[in-house]
């Protein structure tokens, strides 16, 4: 099977410049991922595990190594792409997902979530209908789906987020601590969808505050903590990641 996203000697640090040196986040990582795949990111605060997803994501430039992505229009090296070609595909097959929502002043919760089916070429009507269904689904009080999300509190804009996030299906997800900031049945809402995504082919590759949650969905590990174990766990497999 050919993976979804191979990534090859991945590495990526950061210059302090007020302090005059130089910090590595991560160095020389390689592990790829299959459709319907879940890999799971461990390790203390500060390990690079939000720094990895981001790299992965492009937010950050990467100083070295490839990431392969096998778009719907054939392989692509993400950290070589063109900006155009990356803003596309986060439009249309790479997902990211983070506990904070930035919400644009004067957008209802409704028209948030149901933007990015509107962007996909549905008709208005039935994406607002998804979109409160997805609402819904994860907890949003019917009387806020029409409010502004830049009033709500934490956890209500991170469910917001999370409907917005996961409503149209991608062929690779990137989850950064989704759960954070969430209630017991909001949690279970996304383990919920995690789950049916996956079922259906999404590959995923996350980081998360309470990961007994997607215990069950979890296929492989990398540990990223300093002068660990530095591997690649599954049923069947044991690779070395150099950090």
């Amino acid at each position: 099977m050919t993976p979804v996203l191979d990534v090859k000697a991945l590495s990526k640090g950061f210059t302090m410049h007020h302090l005059g040196n130089r910090f590595t986040a991560f160095s020389e990582i390689s592990f790829s991922v299959d459709a319907g795949e879940f890999l799971l990111l461990k390790g203390t605060n500060g390990s690079g595990k939000s720094t990895l997803l981001r790299t992965l994501y492009r937010s950050y430039l990467a100083e070295g190594g490839e990431v392969i992505f096998k778009s719907v229009h054939g392989p692509i090296d993400l950290l070589r792409a063109a900006d155009i070609d990356i803003t596309y595909l986060r439009r249309t097959e790479i997902g990211f997902v983070t506990q904070f929502l930035v919400a644009r002043p004067r957008v209802s919760a409704e028209a948030l979530v149901a933007e990015p089916l509107r962007l996909a070429g549905w008709n208005a009507d039935k994406a607002l209908d998804e979109a409160r269904g997805w609402l819904a689904a994860f907890g949003v009080k019917e009387n806020l789906w029409r409010a502004y999300p830049t009033t709500f509190s934490g956890g209500e804009q991170q469910k917001v987020n999370l409907a917005r996030a996961l409503i149209l299906p991608q062929k690779l997800l990137l989850l950064d601590e989704p759960t954070a900031s969430l209630d017991a049945s909001a949690r279970a809402a996304l383990v919920a969808r995690l789950s049916e995504l996956k079922a259906n082919g999404t590959a995923m590759i996350g980081v998360f505050h309470h990961p007994g949650d997607v215990e069950e969905l979890i296929d492989k590990v990398i540990d990223l903590t300093p002068d660990a174990s530095n591997l690649i766990e599954d049923d069947e497999e044991r690779i070395d990641v150099a950090v």
